[in-house]
């Protein structure tokens, strides 16, 4: 009796329940892991073949590291996504002191 009732709980895949909302899970963050890791390689390789640094590009075509490369050669080497202070240059307006030309001065 006991052999039955273990016998019906149990699926043909083993936790079927957790088991494939984390498969599914994981195939969903995998996936969207993998379009990111696309994205920064072909930026980074785009930025490398424009400066005509053909080491950086091997380098970056051929080690994959899932990204960890790519950041760190567009934040360190290319300096992209760096905070850059904006210095703002004040502008002389023109004074007051001077009238403007009348067109009554030419008789």
């Amino acid at each position: 009796m006991i052999n039955q009732f273990f016998a019906n709980s149990y699926g043909s895949f083993p936790m079927s329940g957790l088991g494939i909302g984390l498969f599914t899970i994981g195939a969903i963050l995998f996936f969207i892991l993998l379009l990111a890791t696309i994205a920064l390689k072909g930026y980074a390789l785009w930025y490398a073949a424009r400066r005509d640094e053909k080491g950086w590009f091997i380098a970056l075509l051929l080690i994959n590291t899932m990204g960890i490369l790519e950041l760190v050669y567009l934040y360190f080497v290319v300096g992209k996504w760096r905070h850059v202070k904006v210095i703002e240059t004040k502008t002389e307006t023109p004074s007051s002191e001077t009238p403007p030309p009348s067109a009554t001065s030419a008789q």
